[in-house]
This record gives structure tokens, sequence and C-alpha cells, in this order.
């Protein structure tokens, strides 16, 4: 049995064909969409748990009466409004049904009045019913990408929005973000709050294919499509049917890759290497890619029509340098994580350590991150990844556990010093404009914490020019 058309407000169960007409015409003369059956066999079937309508039935019915009929439906949305129809004896029965839950009871006779302004208080009340389930699904969403997408800057909280705009928009989407700045998190996220949540998602990097097996492995094959090919394969795009395809490094495709994938999206149909049946498809793409692909469809890299097919609904994934203290924050939030795994002591970051984080410029971007925190996490060194160690403790760190004010400002000093020489300054000048900092002040440093700007393939401490 099929369910019920989404305009429909009102299902009419009588086993009465002339009661049932006649309640039919009234609540049709009320402006109300009204679906009539004879019986209640089925009818918990037809009614999915959002459907905005509310359900009138006579009590005393062959097979499944109207208590039952109550019974199973409040057994699947227990807020279903359920008017039910009674006879002078019944009253006792349905006031029993109120009990159970029933929304109302109408006595027969009863005035027609008196069923259209039953139903059109219960279609109300379904109807804030259904809006304060729609407000607290949104608001676990917005929970969810936040836990997902940790960070208040003001870049990732427009990220956020947009993809509660986009999650339940089918147009497919292209997602811009450098090498691991969390685009599958991004669109695993996309996939999650969309109402394609219960089919497949299914991820798959373009950049790791080899160019002799990428069409196999997105479109399909048949028998003897190619040496090789012995049976059938399911591409991955067949096989997401329902649900969402992710395609990260998309400018990594060939150009004739490039002209299946247009197809694809444009006719939404595969067709299996070395098939003629065309398989339709109902799923949603996203792509990822870290180029301009813009740039690249200039240079004749990528094909414009693709890039312009895909260009409809883009996010950009901010890179973690332009995100502010949400460094601080996933970074805490990741060693926190890593010590939960490993049982290990939860560690806090110490002033020095945040300056250092929020000098490094991530170039790795999230995944550099997480990584980063994991080490600190369990102990161990970052090495040169950041200049200098985040070493909580140990002569290694850059700020010591211990040790009186002054001995800890002068520790910090020198893992500053020291961080930026790192980065290859060539002369006492820039490495004085990028401390902030006049070269005799700085000179002086140097010598003190036995530091040399000659030490990072430069010129000697004492060069002032």
């Amino acid at each position: 049995m099929t369910t019920l058309a989404p305009d429909t407000q009102v299902l009419l169960i009588d086993d009465d064909p002339h009661l049932r007409q006649a309640l039919s015409q009234t609540l049709d003369l009320a402006g109300l969409k009204v679906v009539s059956l004879a019986d209640a066999h089925g009818v918990a079937a037809r009614i999915e748990h959002d459907w905005a309508g509310v359900v009138v039935s006579d009590i005393r019915m062959p097979g499944i009466d109207g208590l039952q009929l109550l019974e199973q439906l409040h057994a699947q949305d227990p807020d279903l409004p359920v008017l039910l129809i009674t006879g002078h004896g019944d009253v006792p029965l349905a006031v029993q049904a109120m009990r159970a839950g029933a929304y109302d009871f109408l006595e027969k006779p009863f005035a027609s009045d008196d069923l259209q302004g039953s139903v059109r208080r219960a279609l109300e009340l379904r109807r804030l019913v259904l809006d304060n389930r729609c407000l607290r699904l949104a608001l676990a969403d917005r929970q969810q990408l936040s836990a997902r997408l940790v960070g208040q800057s003001p870049a990732m909280a427009r990220l956020r929005e947009q993809i509660g705009a986009l999650a339940n928009i089918g147009a497919d989407v292209l997602i811009l973000g450098e090498t691991g700045a969390g685009k599958e998190v991004v669109a695993r996220a996309l996939h999650d709050l969309s109402n394609r949540r219960a089919g497949p998602f299914v991820a798959i990097n373009a950049g790791a294919l080899a160019e002799s097996v990428v069409e196999s492995e997105l479109f399909g094959h048949e028998p003897g499509a190619f040496t090789g090919a012995q049976k059938r394969r399911i591409g991955k795009f067949e096989f997401a049917n329902g649900g969402t395809l992710f395609l990260d490094e998309i400018e990594s495709m060939s150009l004739e890759v490039q002209v299946k994938l247009l197809r694809l999206l444009q006719e939404r149909v595969v067709e299996r290497l070395g098939g003629n049946q065309l398989i339709p498809l109902d799923i949603r793409v996203i792509a990822a890619t870290k180029e301009d692909l813009r740039q690249a469809a200039d240079q004749g890299r990528f094909r414009a029509d693709l890039y312009y097919r895909l260009n409809v609904a883009p996010l950009r994934i901010p890179p973690l340098r332009e995100r502010g203290d949400d460094i601080l924050v996933l970074f805490q939030h990741f060693a926190d994580g890593a010590s939960a795994r490993h049982g290990l002591p939860v560690r806090e970051l110490q002033p020095g350590q945040r300056a250092m984080l929020l000098r490094h410029p991530w170039p790795g971007n999230v995944r550099e991150l997480q990584n980063a925190a994991e080490r600190f996490a369990i102990g161990l060194d970052l090495g040169l990844d950041l200049g200098l160690e985040l070493k909580l403790d140990g002569p290694q760190s850059g700020v010591p556990p211990s040790g009186n004010l002054s001995e800890q400002v002068e520790a910090f000093e020198r893992a500053m010093i020291a961080a930026e020489l790192s980065r290859g300054h060539g002369s006492l000048r820039s490495l004085a404009e990028a401390l902030g900092v006049p070269r005799k002040t700085l000179h002086d440093k140097l010598r003190k914490h036995g530091l040399s700007v000659a030490d990072a393939g430069g010129s000697s401490p004492d060069d002032f020019d």
C-alpha cells in the first residue's frame, strides 16, 4: 500500500459508506484534502513519521477497530492526532481512548462545524509539533557540526552556516581547500546532515588511482571490457546510488574521464565500460580540489564546462593560518582526544607554547596540527616542524616546567628567537624585523643566548647592515 500524498490533510476511516461520503464532503467543503478508506487495514504503513495530517476514525469497525488503530499509530508516532467517532453507547469506550492518547472524540450525531473545528485544531497542533521537531533537529545538526568542525573564528562560523544551508539541497557541491584542510570532513558533514544520510557515503581519491584503472573504478565494467576483466564490476558511482559520492582531487582526472563525468552529472546515468545499458543514478556528487580550477581551465588542464557545472555551490575551507585562535582550540581538542585514547593525563599548553603554535604557518593545515597534537599528548618532541620542541618537560623543552619567572622568560625569549632563526633569515636586519625589535637589542640577545644568524646560513650577528 502506497504512502499518503504529502498534501493530504485528513485520513478518514469508516466502514459505513454513506457516513464516509458525507464526512468526506464536509471536510472537502472546509477546504481540506481528504483520503477516505473503508477499513483500517494497512493504514499505519501508509503514514510516514513526519506526515503533517490527522486521522479521523470510527471506533467500531470490522477487523481493526479504532482503538487498535490508535495503538498502532501511536506506536510509530505518539504525537499523531487521532480523532475518534463514537455511537451513543461507545462514550465510555471513547473516554478510555482519550486516556490512551486520542486527540478528541465526536459522538454521533454531530454537527459539521464540530468536525471541521476539531480537525482544524488538530492540524494546528500537528503543525506546531512538526515545527518543534524541525527546530530540535536543526539544533542537533548545529551541535553535530560544531563537534566536527571545531572553531569559533568567523571563517568557520560562516562555513558551518553554508553547510547547514546546502545539506538538504540536491545540488552538487565543489569543496575548495588546501591539503589537510578537512575536505572529506566537510563532505561527510554534508552527507550526514542531508536527507541522504541513510544512503551510502562513498569516498574516492582520484589522485590516488592509476590512470589505467580510474574509469573502471568510477564507472564499472562488464566482463571482457578489457584484458583481465573477467567479471562484472560495479563502479563507485553506481555503488553510491541513493547516497553521496565524494570525489577528492578532481583536478587530477584526465580530460577523457572529465568528459564522462560531465555527462554523468548532466544526465544522471552511468554506462559501464564495455556495456550498452544506461543505468539511472540518484546520487549527489561532492567534488573537492586543492587547485584553482578556473586557472586550470584557462590553461587547458581542466574542462571549462565541467568547472562551471561543478561550481554551482562552492564551499571554501579556510586554511589553518587564517583561523586565529582556532589553532589553539583545535590543538587542545586533538591533544585531549589523544590523551584519552592512550590513557595518559591531559597536558595543558604553556604560554610560550601557545605563542609558538600561533606563529607556525601550518602548511599541512589541520592534518599537520592533529599529528603535532598527538605527539605532544604522548610526550614526544615535535622536532623541527615548529622550529623547536613543544615537549612539556625535560631539558630540551623550549619552556621549562619549573623555575622562577625570570628563568622562564629567558627560556621563552631564547625559544622565540631560535624558532625565527629556523626560518632561514639571511641577515640580522630581516631577523630583527620579523621579531619586531631593534637590531642592537637583537644583537645583544643573540650573544646572551649563544645564537647566531650565521647558524641559519646568514651573515654574522655583528653585521648590522
